[in-house]
């Protein structure tokens, strides 16, 4: 934990105890030993600051702070308290508090090369670029080396990527930058490849192409050794920036020479082909055509130079490379897409690809390399295309079933290939209902035979016939989304878990089968495929949309709030290791990787994911404890919950992987750009509304907070005023974002199957409860008014009050009506799913908890009103007793309310009793085989499973919900 190197240091030998139980995680007994040595030895300080680590990770924050302070103060200077202090602030998110530690450290100790480098990590940790830069300059006057130099040269280029104007970038930050450097180099100081590379970023940030050029081309250039053809991608990448194509275009021609199959250098020669034919450019009659040699100016030329590779691969006694191949591909592409008539010198597509995949198609990459040039070929072409390739596949003779296989695995990845491109062409999607389950039993027939080729295979590894599995899986989806038939939706699942069972690391069947359970409203099963992903990292931003979308909303909170806290984890984690990233790019000079980490933290931080998970755990966390486990206002206060907006809708990023299915369908069936941005319009608005509930929630519980205010005009900063006027503002923004998501839901966007899920904002409108929640929540302005206005002189107030409450109670029931129905259904020996019933009714339960909320702030305001009445009565002895029109209203609503409950627990405990009842191993199902029949009867049973778990959650959060009405007497 610190350095506890110096054996000679008694203190050394009297702490080391108290680092082993730190250490081992017995923080109790680091306490306990701390305090007896501080009996001993008062001035300990490191002790002090040990034990206030144990109390930090026992919870006792506060404590340990002070504690913490105590030493600061005394402005200690022993390595063992530095260090101690330094990982206790970092436990305590506070990195800030660090460098004040070592600016006291370094007055005290001024020539302490150790402290000032620590003083500059510190101001690394928090971003403080200047305070860096004149850290850097002070270590490097006390220690003349150059990597302290060039810290602080990092830090003024840091200040210029920073700084919110650009002038002052490039007329102050980077020159002066460019100026140190320049310095070092005219003293011939430079060392390193880093300060090499810090000094081309330079000068590439400030536009100095020809000079970055002139500093990689001369020897400066040839320290850049730590990356292959670092130079060379650099000079293209300038020669690209400065336009110079007969460069770009010679290096290239040199560099592909070199190596064939280096495919970053093909679409650089081919960009600059057409650059240079678009300028009418031609080589000068004398001399070199350019500085890098011979420029290749016209098609003839190029498509001579890619034959020509082609013809040495063609002649080679080894395996040949894709590249060339390729790049003739390629090359007629682009040809096509200007119109160029000397296509016809490559050849006919069709041709070109069947030779590709005559020397290709055993490699799993020959799909992937063809597929993006299968609209060379003509609608008429695509059989042809289909029977010439599978004439170069070499399979056995036919067997019982009239199929037949191929004998090794070659062979077997030739086969696959054919049937890959015969779905990307939309051959499969072509066929009719027979043909294509015709097709589902010949590649399920295809994938079982391919089993015996990976019978010795380790746990871990695919089996070589997975994708005959997957592939069928997607047949089965077209099938269930073209005719609505759900028995192919469970047969998909069956033949999924069945691929699963013998290949147990396949993400793709673990990815399709994660969607499926989702999309059949079974959340059970989902979390334990997730965690079998072993999602990593930045992973959990990209695909836990996944997870998060469904949690909630198919009523498994507690695995929605574990799913919210993996991505949580993650994000708040993000944010300390990047710092560490960074300064250990500084320690190890890697200075352009710098820019590239804070890029990172800030697509996370931005990232809709996040946004997304933040807002819906607080809710969920609301919906789940709020006046069960604390009143509304402490839950709000122990989440730190405000109405302010922490949300960055400007820079908002969606960084969600779309396209982590695998996936052959041809171009029209694909996602589109267009599907992209509705999708994330549709995230965005969902998101605001979620967003405005939560901080409408945390604005009524800060109502609730405010004491009867009556006959004084309050308007000042914490008043009532303010606090309504908040409160009313957002309500009016979630009015206009109701219209805006209304307009979405109308268009009834469909994504494809394997694109981004739909978001809940089109049923949250249909079933009604986003237009009552907004009505409850408007309620509450009306009954601040009440507050202020009292009791006596509001008949009309009131009147409008207890309209809104029977109009709440009408809206409920029909959200409520909207959940009735079987969610599981038996049919003449089918099985039938309805998630939308259930989804209703978490909405229902939603927004059933956010009336009880308002009418728990009803109570507060009416409780001292009727009070006060009755005294008054009493004083006049008034015989007449009648109770005010509003209480009788409130009292009315709890009724009403407890039997809304009462009818959802009964609905659920009928659907439990009806669900438990059903026996599906009493289901024939047909055209299986019984191995077949028990996978899929197994998926079936986790999704019953599932409905159960998901009717006990809701029955039970409702009947707490049914004990907190029983508080609302006034």
């Amino acid at each position: 934990m610190a350095a506890r190197g110096h054996v000679q240091d008694p203190n050394d030998r009297r702490l080391r105890p108290i680092y082993d139980y730190l250490d081992n995680g017995n923080n109790k007994m680091a306490i306990q030993q701390a305090d007896k040595l501080l009996k001993k030895h008062k001035d300990l300080h490191c002790a002090k600051v040990l034990k206030a680590i144990g109390l930090q990770r026992t919870g006792k924050q506060d404590e340990a702070f002070t504690l913490a302070q105590e030493v600061a103060t005394l402005e200690p200077t022993d390595d063992n308290s530095l260090q101690a202090l330094t990982i206790l602030y970092r436990e305590m998110h506070r990195p800030e508090l660090v460098t004040k530690l070592y600016e006291a450290a370094v007055k005290k100790v001024p020539l302490s090369e150790e402290y000032h480098s620590h003083l500059f990590m510190a101001y690394a940790r928090v971003g403080e670029y200047k305070k860096m830069q004149q850290a850097g300059m002070a270590l490097y006057k006390i220690v003349p080396k150059n990597p302290y130099y060039f810290w602080s040269v990092m830090s003024l280029v840091m200040q210029a990527i920073s700084a919110q104007d650009e002038k002052l970038a490039q007329t102050m930050f980077l020159p002066l930058a460019e100026r140190m450097v320049e310095k070092m180099v005219k003293e011939e100081k430079i060392e390193a490849e880093a300060e090499v590379q810090l000094y081309f970023m330079i000068l590439e940030r400030l536009g100095k192409c020809v000079e970055a050029l002139e500093v990689i081309r001369g020897p400066l250039g040839d320290k850049l050794t730590s990356e292959l053809q670092s130079r060379e991608n650099k000079c293209m990448m300038l020669y690209q920036r400065l336009q110079r194509w007969p460069e770009c275009n010679a290096l290239a021609h040199k560099l592909l020479l070199k190596n064939p199959d280096d495919w970053q250098f093909y679409p650089s020669y081919f960009d600059s082909l057409f650059h240079l034919m678009d300028q009418s450019w031609s080589p000068p009659e004398e001399g070199e055509h350019c500085s890098e040699g011979l420029v290749h100016h016209t098609v003839a030329e190029v498509v001579r130079f890619v034959e020509e590779r082609i013809k040495c691969e063609d002649d080679k006694d080894s395996r040949s490379l894709r590249g060339p191949y390729l790049a003739r591909l390629e090359l007629m592409h682009r040809l096509r897409e200007r119109s160029c008539p000397e296509e016809s010198l490559l050849g006919d597509p069709l041709e070109l690809m069947v030779q590709f995949f005559g020397k290709f198609g055993d490699k799993p990459c020959c799909i992937t390399d063809l597929k993006i040039y299968l609209h060379l070929l003509s609608p008429e072409q695509h059989v042809q295309f289909i029977n010439h390739l599978s004439e170069a596949v070499p399979l056995g003779e036919q067997g019982e079933e009239g199929f037949a296989f191929p004998e090794d695995t070659k062979a077997l990845q030739r086969h696959l290939c054919v049937c890959q491109l015969s779905r990307a062409l939309g051959l499969h999607h072509s066929l009719d209902m027979d043909g294509k389950l015709r097709l589902i039993t010949e590649l399920k027939a295809h994938y079982r035979h391919g089993l015996k080729f990976g019978k010795h295979a380790l746990k871990t590894e695919l089996q070589f016939s997975d994708m005959y599995c997957l592939m069928a899986a997607h047949v089965y989806i077209d099938l269930w989304t073209e005719t609505g038939d759900e028995n192919m939706a469970w047969q998909c699942l069956g033949i999924l878990q069945e691929g699963l069972s013998h290949s147990s690391s396949n993400a793709q069947f673990k990815l399709l089968l994660l969607l499926l359970y989702c999309r059949l409203g079974a959340f059970e099963p989902v979390v334990d495929l997730y965690s079998s992903l072993d999602a990593k990292h930045v992973q959990h931003d990209t695909i836990g949309f996944l997870l998060t979308r469904y949690a909630e909303s198919l009523g498994q909170f507690a695995a929605a709030s574990q799913s919210c806290n993996f991505s949580l984890r993650f994000f708040h984690s993000n944010q300390k290791d990047t710092s560490e990233y960074i300064i250990q790019a500084y320690k190890y000079g890697a200075f352009e990787k710098i820019p590239e980490f804070i890029a990172l933290r800030n697509r996370l931080n931005q990232s809709l994911h996040f946004a997304q998970v933040r807002t819906e755990r607080m809710l969920l966390d609301l919906f789940l404890e709020a006046d069960i486990v604390l009143s509304l206002e402490e839950s709000v206060k122990a989440m730190s919950l405000s109405a302010e907006d922490d949300i960055p809708w400007d820079n908002m990023r969606d960084n969600r992987d779309l396209t982590v299915f695998t996936s052959w369908d041809p171009k029209e069936r694909q996602l589109t750009d267009e599907h992209r941005s509705q999708s994330l319009e549709e995230e965005s608005v969902w998101l605001r509304i979620r967003s405005l509930t939560l901080r409408l929630l945390a604005s009524l519980a800060a109502l609730g907070h405010t004491p009867s205010q009556q006959n004084s005009e309050i308007s000042n900063e914490n008043g009532v005023g303010d606090k309504t006027s908040v409160f009313s503002s957002l309500l009016s923004e979630l009015s206009q974002t109701l219209q805006t998501a209304a307009q979405i839901a109308e268009k009834h966007i469909q994504y494809p199957f394997l694109g981004p899920p739909s978001t809940r904002l089109a049923q949250a409108l249909s079933s009604g409860s986003c237009q009552c929640q907004a009505a409850a929540l408007q309620l509450s302005v009306h009954l601040q008014e009440l507050e202020t206005a009292g009791l006596d002189d509001s008949s009309e107030l009131q009147t409008q009050i207890c309209n809104g409450f029977k109009s709440l109670v009408v809206q409920l029931q029909e959200i409520l009506n909207k959940c009735k129905g079987d969610l599981l259904e038996m049919k003449e020996s089918t099985l039938k799913t309805w998630p939308s019933l259930l989804e209703n009714l978490i909405f229902f339960v939603e927004t059933v908890c956010i009336v009880l909320w308002m009418a728990s702030y009803c109570a507060k305001i009416l409780r001292p009103l009727k009070t006060s009445l009755q005294k008054k009565k009493k004083k006049k002895k008034d015989a007449n007793t009648a109770l005010p029109v509003v209480v009788c209203g409130f009292q009315e609503l709890t009724g009403s309310l407890q039997d809304l409950l009462n009818q959802a627990l009964e609905h659920i405990k009928g659907q439990e009793i009806g669900m438990t009842a059903l026996k599906l191993a009493g289901l024939t199902l047909e055209g299986c085989t019984q191995e077949e029949a028990s996978f899929t009867k197994a998926a079936m049973d986790k999704v019953q499973s599932s409905y159960l778990r998901s009717l006990q959650e809701v029955g039970d959060l409702l009947k707490k919900r049914a004990e907190t009405i029983k508080n609302l007497k006034i």
